[in-house]
């Protein structure tokens, strides 16, 4: 296995990658192997059962421990593991995620920069039944930012609140995504999802329009306007789940609203 020498001053030009974790082996190996050349690795795990930890003990990671107890997603631990990085800069990738090599040597590069952005979204691209999708289903997430001040809300699919400029990177630097989750894995992680946007959105007066709207608008921006036509059913499927998660969040809104 490979190792890393965990440097004990923060420095200008040294990354840390922070991961968290619950119960990660399936390709936490994976994605150690990928970001073994930065500077630090720092693994926030979850209290799991599996051998997540062993296998960030043989990568050499700086491991930290935050209480699982009845979080039913990482955001509640993000905040914590970024300020238990050593470095300037903070990348904060999933345990299935790969880094790209070419991703990190243009993050290497930018930073050393004068006029570097406090903040980057970086192009994620994901794997749907079976094989990665094509360009059109990039999703950019907010996954490189200087660590002093920034915080991370601790609520399902939010972005960190980074101080200063942030700007999106071309999507030829990128993460990829491994998960390839079944219809039925699909369904459930919904449920859950939306269930955390009833309590971020709760004050929200969404009514008929709302549900008629913004499912469809979901669906032609990925299924015309980033070229989801492109991967035949796959595509489409792709795109229709996205218009029905919308219409699952603002239901259990409206619903919620009601029985109040």
């Amino acid at each position: 296995m490979h190792q890393y020498i965990c440097h004990d001053m923060e420095t200008e030009n040294k990354i840390s990658v922070v991961i968290n974790t619950y119960n990660a082996a399936r390709y936490l190996q994976k994605a150690l192997e990928a970001a073994k050349e930065f500077d630090e690795i720092v693994v926030c795990d979850m209290e799991s059962t599996d051998d997540t930890c062993e296998i960030a003990r043989c990568y050499g990671c700086k491991i930290v421990t935050f209480p699982k107890a009845d979080h039913k997603s990482a955001e509640p631990a993000r905040t914590f593991a970024i300020q238990s990085a050593t470095h300037k800069w903070v990348l904060v990738v999933d345990a299935d995620e790969i880094i790209t090599e070419e991703l990190r040597k243009y993050l290497y590069k930018q930073i050393q920069k004068e006029n570097c952005p406090a903040g980057m979204y970086i192009a994620r691209l994901n794997m749907f039944m079976g094989e990665f999708s094509r360009d059109w289903a990039h999703d950019y997430q907010l996954r490189f930012f200087i660590k002093e001040g920034t915080i991370w809300p601790p609520h399902v699919h939010t972005f960190p609140q980074v101080q200063g400029r942030v700007i999106r990177i071309p999507a030829k630097y990128k993460f990829l995504h491994l998960a390839d989750e079944t219809m039925q894995q699909w369904v459930n992680k919904m449920n859950q999802y939306t269930d955390n946007e009833v309590s971020k959105k709760a004050s929200k007066n969404y009514g008929v329009f709302t549900l008629i709207w913004r499912p469809a608008w979901r669906f032609f921006r990925s299924y015309v306007l980033q070229g989801g036509f492109m991967s035949g059913r796959r595509g489409f499927v792709s795109s229709y789940l996205s218009a029905v998660y919308q219409v699952v969040a603002i239901a259990k809104i409206i619903e919620k609203r009601i029985r109040e």
